[in-house]
Order: C-alpha cells, then sequence, then structure tokens
C-alpha cells in the first residue's frame, strides 16, 4: 500500500494519502486550504533494518564505477537473498 505525498501550490503545505487500491483516487484539493493546485511530491525513503537476532543490521553501501557514456551508482540495500 503506497502513500503519496503532495505539495499544496497555494499553502505550501504537505500531505499523505495512502492508496490502499491501485484504482483509488487522488484527491484533487488541498485537506487544508482546499485548494485544486497540489503537485505530487518527491518522497524521503527511510530504511531501518534488524538481524534477526534483533540487533542492528548492516547500513546500505554505494558502489559507484565508470559506465558507457557516464559514471553509474549502485546502492546496495542489505537484506536477505533468494
Amino acid at each position: 500500500m503506497p502513500i503519496f505525498e503532495f505539495i499544496c501550490d497555494h499553502c505550501s503545505k504537505t500531505f499523505e494519502l495512502l492508496a490502499v487500491r491501485t484504482e483509488d483516487q487522488v484527491p484533487t484539493v488541498c485537506p487544508y486550504c482546499q485548494s485544486p493546485e497540489i503537485s505530487r511530491a518527491l518522497s524521503r525513503v527511510n530504511l531501518g533494518a534488524r538481524s534477526s537476532s534483533g540487533e542492528a543490521a548492516s547500513l546500505p553501501s554505494v558502489d559507484s564505477r565508470n559506465c558507457a557514456g557516464g559514471s553509474c551508482t549502485t546502492i546496495n540495500i542489505p537484506g536477505p537473498t533468494k
């Protein structure tokens, strides 16, 4: 169930919408000022991981390398493997 963030272009307040189904309608007005001028916001990602023993798991690592046409970055997020 994704949570979408929006910013009101009129009052600049941020609000969220939990989409239970993919066919759910997105809001058409700001819940604070009722303005129809809203924009989808880029959400931040929060990562918290614990090992099976309850200890904090290792943090993500970043690999940078040269690729065709520029540089590439890969973020390795720890977790179970297949």
